[in-house]
């Protein structure tokens, strides 16, 4: 496949200043003709139109924004240096535009996309249904990566054909498109697309393209391009195209949330269709835990580690992926010579403050909850033995939350389940204080935070007992989850009413209830200091993206909702704090000390920092392109 994939490159390699985003056909086509000859081959073109996939869990959302904190030996990663503030238009970190420092040649995937639509009609032994699902498949990746730019870039270029060598100069150099175009364009191409992809597909295929994985995707980029960034954004007043046209919409359109809404039950319906359902606590059953509260803890890890369990919509084929997610998310949990998990996905402060108390709402809403004495120690007592260390000091910010701050979160003195270890009476305990084996080691092997996103490794996967390799289960990180999609639904109500309406509430307190907490309206008038929040349009959008960024933790979205909702000023401008992990003194006393790690910054020219920038190169060879704001 690799082979066919760069000489395909190498074909395409001619010197006009646009050839990183335009397909210019070269006159000899012996060697592509080779490409479709039989089925067989022109398959393996079809697998290099994937092959430009992002990979969830280590694409551009994984340390760019505020989730995660490294240590500092990954300070140069591109990622890193984007959460700093330190994005630039000499080489920009994650360019897909180009294909450099990070990101992947997204113009080429399409480039490549077009290339087989338009030859695999030649292709002789190949069955008709099966040629319409491959130009369906083809079609979608074309699309979702127009989506994915456009997210990125804001206006981008429409590369929807390929372009003969003798074709003008002018159809060599375009322009962007607007917003406006670019969106549309993507949301017709996946119409035409989502009727011929396979309903669904054997386990070997798991990976591809399916009716249900199409129609969530439409969703998702129905509701970016209903959301603020897109839709009425005061920002890009004066951001126009060469024929003043503004390349973003400055007139906010309700209609596009109603559009959205569409496109979300579209989605579930196709879902439904092939039995999709969010996966419970109780599917867990190798084994059930003796006590309920570990029961539900397990199921709510495997909600994303069962390897392509019933809430799974689209999970990346890359299975090793996980396997690296995974050891960069463990805990040394006991003491050995060697160190065969990296344990440095350290998660930052913010996201332990996020989740809610056991009572379902905002730590800094519920009375009962201590929320001014949360960096406070307090002793862990038998009524604790299933979150924290029984006789043991951790933080009060620790105790007496909801089920998925423990489900998904390691902290120092924590319980584990798993490693070996699945009865109730017999868990691990995270031990992280200086001189204790889950402390800082190697430079680059511990959390610099004192979290680690418990919520990636799969319960069975196991250090052995020498401490001599690690052997996870793998299973396929998520693209999309059903969880994600009902958010997604619950959000899009939302905001095409006036006022909260039941479903709202039905599809949100869907995932709360498999989270073992109470619905929204209960939840409030009962727990807290703004009972009525709920009731509000205002108020319960705040409570949708809450529950967004809680349960869809270190999976990729926050950083784009972040973006989409014109909230990413106000998000990520704050600093980056955790434990006094580094600290040289044993004990709690110093431990838990809050540090400041990093202070991040965004939009240090108003929010410049919402769009990637373009390469200056690119703007210099392509003068028909013209530079995002603020860059």
């Amino acid at each position: 496949m690799k082979k066919i994939k760069y000489l395909i490159v190498m074909l395409f390699a001619i010197t006009y200043s646009c050839q990183d985003y335009l397909d210019v056909i070269p006159d000899n086509l012996a060697t592509i003709d080779d490409v479709f000859a039989n089925r067989a081959a022109a398959e393996k073109q079809l697998y290099t139109c994937y092959s430009y996939l992002p990979v969830p869990g280590s694409d551009v959302t994984a340390e760019s924004g505020d989730e995660l904190a490294r240590p500092q030996v990954f300070d140069n990663n591109p990622g890193v240096r984007i959460a700093k503030g330190f994005q630039n238009t000499n080489n920009p970190y994650f360019n897909f535009w180009n294909g450099n420092n990070g990101g992947t040649r997204m113009y080429e995937g399409i480039r490549n996309c077009n290339l087989f639509i338009s030859r695999i009609g030649e292709v002789q032994d190949i069955q008709e249904f099966e040629r319409e699902n491959w130009i369906a498949e083809a079609k979608f990746l074309k699309a979702y990566y127009h989506f994915y730019l456009s997210r990125m870039y804001g206006p981008i270029i429409i590369n929807d054909e390929n372009i003969p060598v003798s074709a003008a100069t002018d159809a060599i150099a375009p322009e962007r498109s607007t917003v406006e175009d670019v969106f549309n364009y993507v949301l017709n191409l996946m119409d035409e697309a989502i009727p011929d992809l396979p309903v669904s597909l054997e386990a070997t295929k798991f990976g591809k393209i399916t009716k249900a994985i199409g129609t969530s995707v439409k969703a998702r980029v129905a509701i970016t391009y209903a959301s603020p960034l897109f839709n009425g954004n005061p920002i890009y007043t004066g951001f126009v195209n060469s024929e003043g046209a503004p390349f973003f919409p400055l007139t906010y359109d309700e209609s596009k949330w109603a559009d959205a809404v569409t496109a979300c039950e579209e989605a579930i319906e196709a879902c439904d269709e092939i039995g999709l359902s969010l996966y419970l606590p109780s599917e867990y059953v190798s084994p059930k835990p003796q006590s309920d509260i570990t029961l539900l803890k397990a199921g709510l890890r495997g909600r994303v580690t069962e390897p392509w369990n019933s809430e799974l919509i689209w999970g990346s084929a890359e299975a090793a992926q996980s396997n690296a997610v995974q050891t960069e998310s463990m805990p040394k949990l006991f003491p050995h010579l060697r160190n065969p998990v990296r344990s440095n996905r350290g998660l930052t402060m913010r996201i332990a403050e996020q989740f809610y108390t056991k009572n379902g709402v905002p730590i800094d809403e519920d009375p009962t909850w201590d929320f001014n004495n949360r960096f406070k120690l307090r002793t862990a007592t038998t009524e604790d033995q299933y979150f924290v260390q029984p006789g043991q000091e951790t933080a009060n910010l620790h105790y007496d939350r909801e089920p998925r701050f423990y489900a998904d979160i390691s902290f120092d003195r924590g319980t584990w389940y798993g490693n070996g270890r699945e009865e109730t009476d017999d868990a691990w305990y995270v031990n992280g204080r200086f001189n204790e084996y889950g402390s800082r080691s190697e430079a680059a092997l511990w959390s610099r935070t004192g979290y680690f996103p418990k919520k990636f490794v799969h319960i069975k996967s196991k250090v052995n007992s020498d401490g001599s390799s690690f052997a996870p289960i793998r299973y396929p990180f998520p693209y999309m989850r059903l969880a994600d999609l009902y958010l997604l639904y619950a959000e899009a109500l939302n905001e095409s009413n006036a006022t909260p309406t039941s479903q709202v509430y039905e599809y949100v307190d869907k995932i709360r209830s498999r989270a073992g907490l109470d619905g929204v309206i209960n939840s409030w008038t009962n727990h807290s200091i703004r009972p009525d929040k709920p009731t509000t349009k205002e108020g319960m959008r705040e409570i949708i993206q809450r529950e967004r960024l809680i349960e869809l933790t270190g999976e990729g979205p926050r950083f784009w909702d972040l973006r989409r909702w014109l909230l990413a000023k106000e998000f990520l401008n704050k600093p980056i704090r955790g434990w006094n992990v580094s600290t040289q003194v044993a004990g709690a006393e110093t431990y838990y000390q809050v540090k400041v790690l990093n202070n991040d910054k965004f939009g240090n020219f108003e929010e410049k920092d919402y769009l990637w920038p373009l390469a200056t190169n690119e703007i210099i060879n392509t003068p028909t392109l013209n530079q995002n704001p603020g860059w």
